[in-house]
């Protein structure tokens, strides 16, 4: 899975919000916004990966176990299929 080309991480006063680019604008209904760790597994998502590569980096990154790395790499995976950020 990967971000789709039609949406941009912007970091806006210190927040972090998902844009939407192109013709992808009209369509876009929803504010998505995120953390630090949200914008460090976005960037991870520009390229083609996986949930469990996530967790290796994100436990590398951050003090974190990685069945708790999985749970919310699940949760937010979830949250960008809902909202058609991610490419399958």
């Amino acid at each position: 899975m990967k971000i789709s080309k039609n949406f941009k991480l912007k970091n806006i006063a210190g927040s972090f919000a998902v844009i939407p680019v192109g013709n992808n604008v009209v369509d876009f209904s929803s504010m998505i916004t995120t953390n630090e760790v949200g914008a460090f597994l976005w960037d991870l998502m520009l390229e083609d990966t996986t949930v469990e590569q996530m967790a290796d980096k994100l436990c590398a990154e951050y003090d974190v176990d990685r069945q708790t790395a999985i749970a919310d790499i699940g949760e937010y995976v979830e949250e960008l299929k809902n909202k058609k950020v991610l490419e399958m």
